[in-house]
């Protein structure tokens, strides 16, 4: 964790939008950055692993679900600043759309809740505003007359 706080170069992350039959997955966070925050699963990507590999990966251990990792919804960057303006944390975030293809929903190590949500319910959920517009982005790949 120590890497990723006020890191001396940009941090690669992967994240996905897991989506079946009307519902997304969706996670808590334990940990900064957005602790206990409501978000999509995913992280940081590791030395010689491919972004489908390190989403599928991060998948598997935050939420229990192996997936088919498909198309690239978006690419952004994450950039929170403390009280001075010093950046604290920096991602360049790959975000993917992803199915599931097998294992059991259940909240891994660094995540303390992970839920399917029905798209049309993600209000209570309080997600950022980014993590709207990828799961918008998504549910238009996946439905794209609704």
């Amino acid at each position: 964790m120590s890497q990723r706080l006020y890191p001396a170069r940009p941090i690669v992350g992967v994240g996905a939008v897991v989506v079946d039959d009307g519902h997304v997955l969706l996670i808590k966070r334990k940990y900064e950055p957005l602790a206990l925050r409501w978000s999509l699963p995913g992280g940081g990507l590791e030395v010689g692993e491919t972004l489908e590999v390190g989403v599928a990966r991060e998948l598997l251990e935050e939420t229990g679900l192996v997936v088919r990792v498909g198309p690239v919804i978006e690419v952004f960057d994450r950039i929170l600043r403390d009280e001075d303006g010093r950046v604290k944390y920096h991602f360049v975030l790959v975000d993917y759309l992803c199915v599931p293809v097998g294992g059991s929903l259940q909240a891994g190590d660094d995540v303390s809740e992970a839920e399917w949500v029905q798209l049309d319910a993600l209000a209570p959920y309080q997600l950022t505003d980014k993590a709207l517009e990828v799961i918008s982005r998504a549910r238009e790949m996946v439905m794209p007359d609704a």
